[in-house]
C-alpha cells in the first residue's frame, strides 16, 4: 500500500509519468528508427533524438507508441491517421508547441495520451475532441497560462486520470473545471505557478476524485489554502498531497490555515517538499488531532525552529495525535522529532517510520513516550551503537506494544548492545537489523534476548560462525543471507529447535555438514554459496523439510549428487524451488556448466554393488580365458622354450664376450624324428654329403657335443647352420624335441620371411590335424612351398635336384675357410662376395660400350648387396648380370668360345619367349609354360604334377609381380644345370661299378 501511494504521489506531481530516457544507442535498427516488437503492436522510440514522428516506418497494426524523450516540435495531421488501433501514445519530454486539430481524428480508440512536459501554448482541446475513449490524459507542465477547460471535455466520460497546469498558470478561476462536474475521476492533479496570484473560491468544488494533488506555492497567498480546503468540505479522499506548499519562505502568520482539514475525510495526507517551521507543524498537527485522517507523511521537508515559538509546557504539546502511520522521511533537520521539545506526539502512533533523518541521539524519554507504537522503523539513519543504546537509560516498560522493530541499514556493530536494548521490549516478535556491520565474534558475546522474538532478519552483515551463538534461539524465521559466512556452527541450530525457515543464500559456505539436525525446519535456502557436495545424509535429520533452494553452487557432478537429486525429485517430499535452471556442474571440467538435470552417470559407475559384481565376474572370466588360452595354445610349453632360448643366448653372449667368434659351420641343420632316422641316414645324408661338392649337414646323433645341455646343443647348432631342414612326418609332430627345434628355428627366422626354413614332407600330413601348438607350422604348410618326397623312384632324382637348388651351391664352411680359397676372393655362406671382385674375375677386358652397360648392371646389383645376408641365389643373379657384359662383347667379335655361345643361347631363348603378352623383358605365366614345354619337354613329361608350372612360377617370382625376369629365369637354369650335373656323375660312378 505504501509503494502504491508513493507512485500516486509521483503521478500527481507530474514527476514520474514515463520511464527514464533509454540508454540504448540512437542508431537506427534494420526496422528503422524505432524498435518494433510485440508482433507489430508496439513501437519503442524512446530517446532516439527524433525531430518528427517517423510514421512511415511504423506498421499499421500498432497499438502502443512511445515517442518520449525526443525533440519533436509539432504533431501533424498526417502523423497518426494510419494507426486506427492505437490505444497508448506517449509524447512526454519533447518540445511540442503545436498539435494540429486533426492530429488524432482517426485514433478514436486512444485511451492513454501523455503530453507532459512540452511547450504547448494552449490546451489542445480541438485535437482532443475525437478521443471519447480517453481514460488517462497527462498534459501538465506545459506553457499555457490558463487552466480553463472547454465544454468538449464533458464528453470524456471514461476519463479516470487527469493532470494539467503548468508553471505559467497564475491562479484558478471558479469555472475552470466546470466540464468535469459529472465525471468521476480516480486521480486529479493541478500545477500552478510557484507564485500563486489568485484562487477563486469554488474553483475545486466540482472536482470528484479519489486522489487529489496540488503543486503550487502559496507563499504570497497563504489564505488560499483555507479556500481550497473549504471547497473540499464533506468530501472523501484516499490521498491528498500538497507539493511545495511554502517553497521560498516559512509561514510566519498566526491564522490557522489548516482549520478546514477537520471537515474533510481523507485516508492519507502527504506534504511533499516545502518549508515547515515549528508553528506551521504544530498548527497542522493540532487540526489532525480532530480530523479523521489515518496516515500522515512528511517527506523532503525543510524544517526549522520558529523564533516566535512559545513553549507553554504541557498545554503546547501534541498528545492526542491518533494515526495508524506516521512517516518522517528525508527531513533536513532532526529537531523535527521533538519540535515542541517533547516526544508526546508519538504517543498514539501505531506505525512510526523515521528514515533518512540522521538523528544523532535518542533521549531516554523518547522510548517511554512511544507507548502506543507497534511498529518502529528507524532504518537508513547511520545509527551507531552509542546512539541507539545508552547504559544510562532504563528501558524497562518501554514501548510496551512494540512487536516489530526495524533498525536495518545503519552502522551498528554490537549484537550484545542490541540485545540489551530489546530485552525489555516485552511484545517484540520481529527484529530486522539487516545491512549493518554486526556479526564479529568479539562484539557477539553474552547476548540476552527477549524470548518472544520469532522472526529475525539479519542479511547483509559480516557474521563469523562463532557469532551465531549470540542470536536468539526462539526464532521461527531466520535470514542470514549475504553475511559472508564460510561455515556453520551446528551448536546454534541444535538449540534453535523452533526454527522453521532459514535463509543462507549468498554466503561462502564451503561445506554442508551431514546429519544436520533441525526437527522443525520446513524451508531452507542455500543458493549462491561455495559448496560442491550435497547428499541425502545432509537433510535426513530434518523430517519437516519441504522447501529447498540450493542452486547456483559449484557442484561436483558425482554419483552422490545424482542420487540425491533423483531421490529428492522421485519422492516429492522436498520441493527444489529453483530446480532445474540454477543447478549446474562446476567439476569435473568435462561437465562444466552442464545442467545437472541432464547429467546421467552410468549405473555401473554409481552402484558399488554392481561394480563389485562386474569386477568379480570380469576377473573370473579373464582367468578362465587365460587358462583356456594356455590350454589351447600350450602356453606353458612356449614359456619354457622361450626361457631356454634366453638362457642359451645369455651363455652364448658370455662366450662371445670371452673372445669366441661364431660363424656358420653347417650348410643345414636336419630336424627329424627318431622314427625317420633310417631315411635320413640312408637317403638324405648320402645324397647331400657324398658329392664332389658335398654339403656339410648337422644331425643330433652325430654332431651334438657330448656333455652339453640338449637345449644348448639345439640352439647353438641351429644358429651355426645356414638353413634348417625339417623332415615332417606323423612322428615328427609327436616328438617333444622336434617341437623345440621347430620353435627355435621360428625364433631365428623371425623377420626373414622364413627363407632359411626348408620343409620336407616325408609322408602326407593334413595341416588341420596338427595340434594347436603347431600354429606356425600350419601357416607355413598353407602358404609356403614345401618339398614332398615322392614314392616313385623315377621322380626322386627331380626331388634331390629341387632340394639342392633350394640349399644353393655348396660353399666353403667356417671349418674349411682357413684351408681353401676361391677365385672369387673368399665367397662364403657367411656373407656375400664383393661386387668388384666378381667383376674383376669374370670381366677382365671390357670396352667402353660394355663398360657403360657394366655401370648399369652394377647399380642394379646394389640393392642385392645392401641386404644383411645374401643367399646363393643372389650370387647367381650377380653372375647372370656379369654374363650380360660378356654377351655384349661376343656380339662384336667373330670368334666366340663355347661358354660365350652357351650364354648367348640362353639369352636368345629367354627373349624369344618374352614380350608376347606384356613386358618384353619378362615372362608371363603362359610364356613360361610355353618355354618349359618346348625347351624342356622331357623333364616336364617326367613330372606327373599338373601344378608343376605354378610351383616353379611361385619359386622363381621373388618380387611377386606375377612375372619372371631374366635374373629369376637364370636361377631356374642354374638349378637344373646343377641337378643334371650331379645326376650324370652318379650315373658314371654306377656304370664303373658295373
Amino acid at each position: 500500500m505504501i509503494w502504491k501511494l508513493i507512485h500516486f504521489s509521483a503521478l500527481l506531481l507530474g514527476v514520474v509519468t514515463s520511464p527514464a530516457p533509454s540508454s540504448s544507442p540512437t542508431t537506427h535498427t534494420e526496422e528503422g528508427p524505432c524498435r518494433i516488437y510485440n508482433s507489430g503492436r508496439s513501437a519503442d522510440c524512446v530517446g532516439r533524438q527524433l525531430s518528427s514522428v517517423p510514421w512511415r516506418h511504423f506498421p499499421s497494426t500498432l497499438e502502443d507508441i512511445d515517442l518520449s524523450y525526443n525533440k519533436i516540435q509539432a504533431v501533424h495531421a498526417d502523423d497518426f491517421p494510419r494507426f486506427p488501433q492505437l490505444r497508448t501514445l506517449q509524447l512526454q519530454y519533447n518540445n511540442i508547441s503545436h498539435i494540429d486539430n486533426d492530429a488524432f481524428k482517426n485514433n478514436t480508440r486512444l485511451e492513454h495520451l501523455d503530453i507532459f512536459n512540452n511547450s504547448l501554448q494552449e490546451i489542445p482541446a480541438a485535437a482532443l475532441t475525437p478521443l471519447l475513449n480517453l481514460k488517462m490524459l497527462s498534459m501538465s507542465n506545459n506553457l499555457y497560462k490558463h487552466a480553463t477547460l472547454v465544454d468538449s471535455f464533458s464528453t470524456f466520460v471514461k476519463l479516470q486520470v487527469l493532470s494539467m497546469g503548468g508553471p505559467l498558470v497564475m491562479g484558478l478561476k471558479k469555472g475552470d473545471f466546470e466540464p468535469l462536474r459529472n465525471i468521476k475521476l480516480q486521480s486529479f492533479a493541478i500545477k500552478c505557478s510557484s507564485n500563486l496570484s489568485y484562487y477563486e473560491p469554488g474553483s475545486l468544488e466540482v472536482i470528484q476524485t479519489r486522489n487529489l494533488g496540488f503543486d503550487m506555492a502559496i507563499d504570497q497567498q497563504p489564505y488560499a489554502l483555507h479556500h481550497m480546503l473549504r471547497d473540499l468540505t464533506n468530501k472523501t479522499f484516499s490521498v491528498i498531497q500538497f507539493r511545495n506548499l511554502f517553497e521560498f519562505m516559512y509561514y510566519m502568520g498566526t491564522e490557522d490555515i489548516f482549520q478546514g482539514l477537520k471537515d474533510i475525510t481523507v485516508f492519507q495526507l502527504i506534504f511533499h517538499r516545502g518549508k515547515f517551521n515549528e508553528n506551521l507543524l504544530r498548527m497542522a498537527l493540532m487540526n489532525l488531532q480532530v480530523t479523521p485522517i489515518n496516515r500522515l507523511r512528511l517527506q523532503y521537508i525543510d524544517f526549522a525552529r520558529s523564533p516566535t515559538f512559545v513553549d507553554d509546557g504541557a498545554e503546547s504539546s501534541i498528545k492526542n495525535l491518533a494515526l495508524d502511520k506516521l512517516d518522517l522521511w528525508y527531513i533536513s533537520n532532526p529537531d523535527i522529532l521533538r519540535f515542541d521539545w517533547r516526544f508526546t506526539w508519538f504517543n498514539k502512533i501505531k506505525e512510526l517510520s523515521i528514515q533518512y533523518v540522521y538523528f544523532n541521539s535518542v533521549p531516554c524519554d523518547a522510548w517511554v513516550e512511544m507507548e502506543g507504537v507497534e511498529l518502529l522503523d528507524v532504518s537508513n539513519n547511520r545509527l551507531k551503537n552509542e546512539v541507539i543504546f545508552s547504559q544510562h537509560c532504563d528501558y524497562k516498560g518501554s514501548v510496551p506494544n512494540l512487536h516489530t522493530f526495524n533498525i536495518s541499514t545503519n552502522d551498528l556493530t554490537s549484537l550484545k548492545d542490541l540485545s540489551l536494548l530489546t530485552k525489555e521490549f516485552q511484545q517484540l516478535q520481529v527484529l530486522d537489523f539487516s545491512s549493518n556491520q554486526l556479526g564479529s565474534a568479539k562484539t557477539s558475546q553474552d547476548c540476552v534476548w527477549q524470548q518472544n522474538i520469532t522472526r529475525l532478519i539479519a542479511h547483509h552483515n559480516q557474521f563469523q560462525s562463532e557469532a551465531l551463538n549470540c542470536l536468539p534461539t526462539t526464532v521461527h524465521y531466520l535470514d542470514l543471507s549475504y553475511c559472508n559466512l564460510d561455515q556453520l556452527d551446528m551448536a546454534y541450530f541444535k538449540k534453535a529447535t523452533n526454527l522453521r525457515e532459514l535463509l543462507l543464500s549468498g554466503n561462502k559456505i564451503k561445506f554442508i555438514p551431514t546429519k544436520w539436525g533441525s526437527p522443525s525446519l520446513q524451508s531452507l535456502a542455500l543458493d549462491g554459496n561455495s559448496f560442491g557436495l550435497i547428499s541425502m545424509a545432509t537433510f535426513q535429520d530434518m523430517p519437516q523439510l519441504s522447501q529447498l533452494r540450493a542452486g547456483n553452487n559449484p557442484y561436483h557432478c558425482t554419483c552422490e549428487l545424482h542420487a540425491f537429486i533423483q531421490d529428492t525429485i522421485s519422492k516429492g517430499k522436498v520441493n527444489l524451488t529453483d530446480w532445474p535452471s540454477d543447478y549446474r556442474c562446476y567439476h569435473p571440467e568435462a561437465f562444466l556448466n552442464t545442467v545437472i538435470s541432464k547429467y546421467f552417470p552410468g549405473q555401473v559407475a554409481c552402484d558399488i554393488r554392481l561394480v563389485i559384481v562386474i569386477s568379480v565376474a570380469t576377473t573370473a572370466a579373464v582367468i578362465l580365458i587365460l587358462m583356456l588360452i594356455c590350454y589351447i595354445f600350450d602356453l606353458p610349453w612356449y614359456t619354457k622354450a622361450t626361457y631356454q632360448i634366453i638362457r642359451a643366448k645369455y651363455r652364448a653372449h658370455k662366450e662371445k664376450a670371452a673372445g669366441e667368434v661364431q660363424e656358420f659351420a653347417y650348410h643345414a641343420f636336419i630336424s627329424y624324428s627318431h622314427f625317420d632316422a633310417d631315411w635320413v641316414r640312408d637317403q638324405l645324408l648320402p645324397c647331400l654329403e657324398n658329392n664332389r661338392n658335398p654339403y656339410r649337414l648337422c644331425i643330433h646323433e652325430r654332431d651334438f657335443m657330448p656333455g652339453r645341455w640338449i637345449i644348448d646343443n639345439i640352439i647353438e647348432n641351429i644358429e651355426s647352420s645356414r638353413k634348417v631342414i625339417f623332415v615332417l612326418s606323423r612322428q615328427f609332430v609327436n616328438s617333444e624335441w622336434c617341437n623345440y627345434e621347430l620353435y627355435f628355428a621360428q625364433q631365428r627366422a623371425m623377420g626373414k620371411t622364413f627363407s632359411d626354413v626348408i620343409l620336407v614332407v616325408k609322408e602326407p600330413i593334413d595341416p588341420r590335424s596338427l595340434p594347436s601348438k603347431y600354429c606356425k607350422l600350419k601357416k607355413m604348410l598353407s602358404t609356403k612351398t614345401y618339398l614332398e618326397w615322392p614314392q616313385q623312384v623315377n621322380q626322386q632324382a627331380f626331388f634331390w635336384a629341387q632340394l639342392k637348388s633350394v640349399l644353393g651351391k655348396p660353399t666353403i664352411t667356417a671349418e674349411r675357410m682357413h684351408s681353401r680359397t676361391s677365385s672369387v676372393s673368399g665367397l662364403s655362406v657367411t656373407g656375400p662376395p664383393k661386387e668388384n671382385e666378381i667383376l674383376e674375375v669374370l670381366t677382365p677386358n671390357v670396352d667402353e660400350e660394355a663398360e657403360h652397360k657394366h655401370d648399369n648392371i652394377r647399380r642394379n646389383n646394389d640393392e642385392l648387396l645392401n641386404q644383411r645376408q645374401i643367399p646363393m641365389v643372389a650370387f647367381f643373379l650377380l653372375v647372370s648380370n656379369t654374363l650380360l657384359i660378356c654377351s655384349s662383347s661376343c656380339r662384336t667379335e667373330e670368334m666366340c668360345s663355347n661358354l660365350k655361345k652357351a650364354m648367348m643361347g640362353l639369352i636368345d631363348v629367354f627373349h624369344s619367349y618374352s614380350g608376347k603378352e606384356g613386358d618384353k623383358y619378362k615372362l608371363s605365366k603362359g610364356e613360361l609354360k610355353t618355354l618349359l614345354q618346348r625347351e624342356l619337354g622331357d623333364l616336364m613329361a617326367a613330372s606327373n604334377d599338373p601344378t608343376v608350372v605354378d610351383k616353379i612360377m611361385t619359386d622363381l617370382d621373388e618380387n611377386q609381380d606375377g612375372q619372371v625376369d631374366f635374373q629369376e629365369f637364370v636361377v631356374l637354369v642354374a638349378a637344373l644345370t646343377v641337378a643334371c650335373n650331379d645326376f650324370f656323375i652318379d650315373c658314371e660312378k654306377s656304370c664303373k661299378k658295373n
